[in-house]
């Protein structure tokens, strides 16, 4: 028996324990050492000149063995001499793989070599009581077995192969509160194949079970892997279909996708990305258990199903991949180093937004059913990090215009202003038919401008980040000053009611004033400094809202030209008292116009009754 030549027992316990987060990779990491074999050889046909082999004669083959537990892996590829069992499987963490690459020195371009650290063989143990390793490098006379059981150390003892290549055989643990017979099963092994080393470039073969008629059993070889990824293939030379059904197959969802989105980038990050813009939200998107992310492969390898650093947030309903030769961890679970993610990242974020615009320039219909699936998520963006995105994300919001009644751009907004205008009008409220009824946004319209809409709890929010766009300054209908020139002159007997009217309101609104521009309605709640009558109720309606709540500073306008003004100047002369009831019924009509609660239903209604008695 030898010793490992490292602390072996406390490394090789790192290696099992520690460093792997999910014990079924231990499938891809010895399948990935399989392909790594057969390229080296690959590499040295060419090189060496050496004539009559092609791709073709390569392949990787597993066998199931329940009755003595065993699982084989083996390839035909280099093999190993007995020196390079005892460099490679005796050292832990020395990597075979790893110094070929640096000896070939980027020659072998054409080649996917995978490992990198030495260690990934070693995950075999987290499966396995003992592992033996078959193996013949090529031209050599004769083959060597190494056997361990992952404690103490290994052997290595001369043995009978006939061809070159490498067989891996694991006898499994017993069965306890882990399920290592599992690792026995054939659709078991084909689920692990397809998810982590679909993409491998040599057939992986696997002799499987199958039913022929009248349920007779019988066998055949099958190969488990897909071997040419979609994403590497050329654009031009893959249908609408194909890419449905890759979606369909990876990211089960029967509904096509409304956008294909087929990239790469070469320079400074290298990478191959396929992602796709779901026609729906997922069950779970607004819920606080959705997890977003890519898949990320390097070399057609899956590291992770949720690399959730290679998407922003207000991008998070994309589904994709990314392949790419990235610096990964010793692991291979995770990258080592953030910077590579963060501009491949920011290199998707800007495609995204590319691809996003011209869907919404040259397919309107098919955007606008995107927007209404995923443009909360986009608002979002705008009003998360305080702002930080406002400018990428700006040109991607829509909102539905009061005058066309349809979805409009930012943009499309903006060009259409009317000759003086020098805002960007925009009203909020639970629903269009609410916002089109508001008296402030009448005010506006009868003005010749247009108002959106905005009907999201986060508009409001957003538009505060946004704060302009094309250099024109947004301004909320209800806001204190909408830049619409009016005649503010009082009269001096209708500002002694309108100062009435304020006493007998008290602190419930902070001004009383008269408009010329309500038009038809006899009174709206308008509101001053940075807290609007929208952001009031949604900070009211959050949780840990302080005790007397968020408040917006409110002023009731009343309409001139109403007769209920008219009204209010009579009851100050005749009936002061009932003025004061009137003062409580106009404010609470505009509370509710608002959409506010008011502090008595009971109260006002009485007051209601007893001025129609009259």
């Amino acid at each position: 028996m030898r010793k490992f030549k490292t602390e072996s027992q406390k490394v090789l316990d790192m290696m099992i324990n520690s460093i792997y987060t999910h014990k079924e990779i231990f499938l891809r990491e010895l399948l990935s050492n399989c392909s790594d074999a057969i390229d080296k050889l690959y590499y040295k046909s060419l090189t060496d000149g050496v004539s009559g082999m092609s791709r073709e004669d390569f392949s990787i083959r597993i066998e199931i063995d329940k009755e003595h537990r065993a699982l084989k892996v083996s390839d035909n590829g280099i093999g190993m001499t007995a020196e390079e069992l005892e460099n490679n499987l005796g050292v832990i963490a020395h990597s075979g793989s790893l110094e070929f690459k640096k000896e070939t020195d980027g020659k072998a371009e054409d080649l996917n070599i995978i490992g990198q650290f030495g260690v990934g063989f070693y995950s075999a143990f987290m499966v396995a009581k003992k592992v033996e390793v078959l193996t013949k490098a090529y031209g050599a006379g004769s083959a060597n077995l190494w056997v361990s059981n992952g404690t103490e150390g290994y052997e290595i003892k001369p043995a009978e192969k006939e061809e070159n290549g490498t067989e891996i055989t694991l006898y499994l643990k017993d069965d306890g509160e882990e399920n290592y017979s599992r690792y026995l099963e054939e659709y078991e092994i084909k689920d692990l194949v397809r998810k982590y080393s679909n993409y491998i470039r040599y057939p992986i073969k696997m002799e499987v079970t199958s039913f022929g008629e009248g349920e007779e059993k019988k066998t055949e070889v099958e190969t488990l892997n897909t071997m040419v990824p979609l994403w590497r293939k050329n654009k031009k030379d893959i249908t609408k279909e194909e890419y449905d059904k890759f979606y369909a197959d990876v990211f089960y969802d029967q509904e096509e996708p409304l956008l294909t989105i087929h990239t790469s980038a070469e320079g400074a990050v290298e990478y191959k990305a396929l992602l796709f813009i779901p026609a729906h939200p997922r069950y779970d998107f607004y819920s606080k258990n959705f997890e977003k992310g890519l898949r990320l492969y390097t070399n057609g390898v899956l590291i992770t199903d949720k690399c959730k650093d290679l998407l922003p947030d207000h991008f998070a309903f994309v589904q994709g991949l990314v392949d790419s030769e990235l610096t990964l961890n010793v692991s291979r679970e995770t990258v080592q180093h953030d910077r590579q993610l963060q501009r491949i990242a920011q290199s998707l974020e800007k495609k995204i937004k590319s691809e996003l615009i011209n869907l919404q320039k040259e397919d309107r219909e098919k955007y606008i059913k995107f927007f209404e699936a995923f443009g909360l998520q986009i608002k979002y963006g705008i009003y998360d990090n305080w702002g930080a995105k406002k400018d990428l994300l700006s040109d991607l919001v829509m909102y539905r215009s009061v005058k066309e009644d349809k979805l409009v751009t930012l943009e499309e907004y903006v060009d259409a202003m009317a000759e003086g205008q020098k805002y960007v009008y925009y009203a909020t409220g639970s629903s269009f038919d609410a916002i089109k009824t508001l008296p402030q946004t009448e005010k506006v319209l009868d003005a010749g401008y247009d108002v959106l809409a905005m009907t999201d709890n986060v508009d409001e929010f957003a538009v505060k980040f946004l704060d302009k766009y094309k250099e024109k300054e947004f301004r909320s209908v209800s806001g204190e000053d909408t830049g619409i020139e009016e005649d503010e002159t009082v009269p001096e007997e209708d500002k002694e009611v309108i100062d009435f009217i304020k006493e007998s309101l008290g602190d419930k609104v902070a001004k009383v004033k008269l408009s010329q521009k309500l038009k038809s309605h006899p009174v709206c709640l308008t509101s001053e400094g940075e807290i609007t009558i929208e952001m009031e109720k949604v900070l009211n309606g959050m949780p840990n809202v302080p005790k007397d709540g968020v408040k917006a500073t409110k002023v009731l306008e009343i309409n001139a030209q109403h007769k209920i003004f008219e009204k209010a100047k009579k009851l100050y002369v005749e009936d002061k008292e009932k003025l004061r009831t009137l003062s409580t019924v106009l404010l609470n009509q505009a509370m509710l116009i608002e959409g506010l609660p008011i502090d008595s239903p009971t109260k006002y209604a009485e007051a209601v009754c007893s001025l129609l008695a009259d």
